[in-house]
């Protein structure tokens, strides 16, 4: 499992580099992310990057066709990149690698924030102000949107996860009523 860590690292490192050096890191990985976060809940899409038949221009235009008309060609690049490499499975984790590289040169830790609805740059930043307190160091927000969260937010920084999602305030209430665990920990 090191090797395909150190794997992992390596391609984020390398996009990082690459969109640095263009001047799109910002645009870069912003859309990046939101394309993981479609390939982790959209499986046609992704098995349709996996798919060894479906020719690599498809592919690209699938992936072009997914971000939009104010697609970045770059993160467009980057992702097609990926895929012809046969590391369509590995987006999620190159990106969130590439995500920890990026906070790392800002010296700042990166949040994974799971909400059911998108959140407002507001919320977003008092969610940062309110993790950098609990964490003790700077905190980047990248929100996922996630239904299954059913509200609230559950936000992980690192090894840390602070829930806050209804989901586990119902668990835990019904916990209370019936005396019982669900939960292994």
């Amino acid at each position: 499992m090191a090797d395909k860590d150190a794997l992992v690292r390596s391609y984020a490192e390398a996009l990082f580099r690459l969109a640095e050096a263009e001047g799109e890191l910002e645009a870069v990985e912003r859309q990046l992310f939101a394309f993981a976060g479609l390939l982790e809940r959209e499986a046609r899409v992704r098995d349709a990057l996996i798919d060894p038949s479906l020719p690599p221009e498809n592919k690209r235009r699938l992936i072009a066709d997914t971000l939009g008309e104010r697609a970045n060609p770059l993160a467009v690049n980057l992702l097609g990149f990926l895929v012809e490499l046969g590391r369509a499975r590995e987006v999620g984790r190159i990106v969130e690698a590439l995500a920890e590289v990026v906070a790392a040169t800002r010296e700042r830790a990166v949040a994974e924030v799971r909400s059911a609805v998108p959140l407002t740059q507001t919320r977003t930043r008092e969610l940062a102000d309110a993790l950098t307190k609990a964490t003790g160091r700077p905190v980047e927000v990248r929100v996922v949107v996630d239904p299954s969260v059913m509200g609230g937010v559950v936000a992980k920084v690192g090894d840390e996860i602070f829930d806050g999602s209804v989901r586990s305030r119902l668990v835990e209430a019904r916990e209370r009523l019936t005396g019982t665990t669900t939960r292994s920990g």
